[in-house]
């Protein structure tokens, strides 16, 4: 007898599947009998002759592109793939970019949730902003910036040093807070100033940026808990001490211009904007410097994870940043620098450069990473997170918009600091549009889809821009497909052409019918659309009508009033409309 043939037939995670070929006896002469058995024998021994139920669980160890393309080779295998709901899970999850959540005590057959995933999608590309509702809000001057995490509200008042945190539309299973922190009480420590309020409800966390009169070139960063006076009981220490920022000699003096905070699970970002003085001579020096320090503030109340920039052009913001993943750090000044902060206790590592064909300003980052839940019966009950090296990051810059896909940050193991350009990363990974108003048409994002407010006719329009690779296939007929390269022009700051970006990453995109005639703000989560209306108080003379009045619609009452000299200003009745896109 020769010696048994081993052939690979196919690697599926860790473990691979072997097929072992033993060869029949060698005779000189062989019934057509045995032939015809043996021939029987071989057609039934392939991977069709199991079960189904078997069939579709080694198929299950496969990523989806494997799934579809083995379910494709024949008739069999995709009505096995039709007929299992384990599979299309397994596909739905990964065309809507998300991942399951292991160890989860949700009981729900995977039917249903293949349903409820597919329904839920196709509400998104409803897009139904007739249907909404309005919760007051407390006065919030104009100046202070209303902010949204965690099915939360917050916003802080910097001259009475008071903040207040208030849900938003909550499910009767989700935990709250409501919260208001009197004049005085987000810091205690005398001499100071507080300069940047974070709340991350998720977490419990309130964190408190000041700076201390008696040495102004320090910043302190305290950490509390949202529900109570006390200490966060996961943070190192009740402060964290920011390095003081570099200075070329003891004549230089630091004046703080602003301060920018964010937080993604164990790390805490600071960025701090700050004028270098050199008093010479000749008279004084002014060089604008961004100093970014990044702490773990679970395990340690100091840091050596410190990047120190030059600013050249201050005066158009040039830089933000934002936390990819818990471990990465993508800063955007100049170019996109992909950075790892695995290890605090140094410098972060650049991993890439993405080089951009355009110089940024007025830049603001917008990622939102799936918040991590408070409660451990919430986080036991979700059964899929968002993939967050398969989401969609979003820079508003220079009167453009940057969607920008994050597969792009997928190094592969192959990050060297090197510098990848424009045209081997961005023309196929993003989607570049206008945004000629930037300070009435406003953007959000979550996961894969982006929300945005842009200039109608008359008045102001809502659109979704969905991005995920099953879009098409879930939207039923609804919305309108782009799959064709778009093309923008470009400038420089001063107005001056540079020629124009062609980029072709495709999406479904929804408009609303609904008119609206501006937005403080909007957002956009898991659960449901919020849009912050204005509402307009009108002052006009006697002989036009009422000292005052408030609506919605300010054009109704010009017509009504003829107001000759209007004035406007945020009433106490600000009201948030939000649609709940849920099934």
């Amino acid at each position: 007898m020769n010696s048994s043939t081993i052939f690979e037939i196919g690697s599926v995670s860790k473990y691979t599947f072997w097929c072992i070929t033993y060869p029949i006896l060698e005779t000189r002469y062989t019934s057509p009998l045995v032939k015809k058995v043996d021939y029987e024998m071989k057609s039934k021994a392939g991977f069709l002759s199991l079960a189904e139920e078997l069939q579709s669980y080694i198929l299950s160890f496969l990523p989806c592109q494997d799934i579809l393309r083995c379910t494709s080779v024949c008739k069999a295998l995709h009505q096995m793939y039709m007929s299992s709901s384990d599979l299309q899970y397994i596909v739905e999850l990964s065309g809507q970019c998300l991942i399951p959540v292991p160890n989860t005590d949700n009981l729900t057959p995977v039917s249903e949730r293949l349903q409820l995933l597919r329904d839920r999608a196709h509400a998104w590309l409803k897009f139904d902003i007739h249907s909404f509702k309005t919760i007051a809000m407390p006065e919030i001057d104009r100046e202070h910036e209303l902010y949204f995490t965690g099915g939360h509200f917050y916003f802080w008042r910097d001259i009475s040093r008071s903040a207040t945190i208030f849900p938003a539309l909550s499910e009767p299973s989700q935990q709250t807070i409501e919260r208001d922190w009197p004049p005085g009480t987000l810091c205690t420590v005398p001499h100071s100033k507080v300069l940047e309020v974070f709340m991350d409800s998720a977490q419990n966390l309130i964190a408190v940026v000041y700076i201390d009169y008696r040495k102004p070139e320090m910043l302190y960063i305290d950490l509390g808990a949202l529900d109570s006076d006390r200490v966060h009981p996961l943070a190192a220490g009740q402060t964290l001490f920011a390095c003081e920022p570099l200075k070329s000699d003891d004549n230089n003096r630091i004046k703080t211009l602003e301060t920018r905070v964010k937080v993604c699970g164990r790390h805490i970002a600071l960025q701090h904007y700050f004028v270098l003085l050199d008093e010479d001579e000749v008279g004084n020096l002014y060089q604008h410097m961004s100093q970014l320090q990044i702490w773990d503030w679970q395990h340690s109340t100091t840091s050596r994870s410190v990047l120190s920039h030059a600013v050249p052009f201050p005066h158009i913001n040039p830089t933000d940043f934002c936390f990819l993943e818990s471990n990465r750090l993508l800063v955007i000044i100049k170019d996109l620098m992909l950075y790892s902060i695995e290890d605090t206790s140094r410098a972060p590592q650049l991993l890439a450069s993405f080089l951009l064909p355009v110089a940024l300003w007025n830049v603001r980052c917008f990622f939102q990473m799936d918040a991590i839940e408070r409660s451990p019966q919430q986080a036991r009950r979700t059964t899929y997170t968002s993939d967050p090296t398969k989401q969609l990051l979003c820079v508003t810059a220079s009167r453009l918009v940057f969607i920008i896909s994050t597969r792009v940050f997928d190094l592969d193991g192959k990050a060297a600091a090197m510098s990848i350009p424009w045209n081997r990363w961005g023309p196929s990974n993003t989607r570049v549009l206008k945004n000629e108003d930037p300070r009435r048409c406003k953007i959000n994002v979550c996961g894969n889809r982006i929300l945005q407010s842009f200039n109608g006719d008359t008045r102001m329009k809502l659109r979704m821009m969905d991005f995920s690779p099953l879009a098409v296939t879930n939207r039923r007929g609804l919305g309108r497909v782009v799959k064709e390269p778009s093309m923008v022009d470009i400038a420089d700051f001063n107005c001056e052409s540079l020629g124009s970006l062609t980029t072709s990453l495709p999406y479904v995109e929804v408009v609303s019918d609904r008119l609206f005639d501006g937005f403080q703000d909007i957002w956009v989560n898991r659960d449901g659309i919020h849009l912050l209306n204005l509402i307009v108080e009108w002052t006009g003379n006697q002989e036009s009508g009422p000292s005052s009045r408030t609506l919605l619609d300010g054009n109704e009452l010009n017509e009504k009033f003829n107001v000759a000299e209007v004035q406007s200003r945020r009433s106490n009745e600000i009201s948030v409309i939000a649609s709940r896109q849920r099934v």
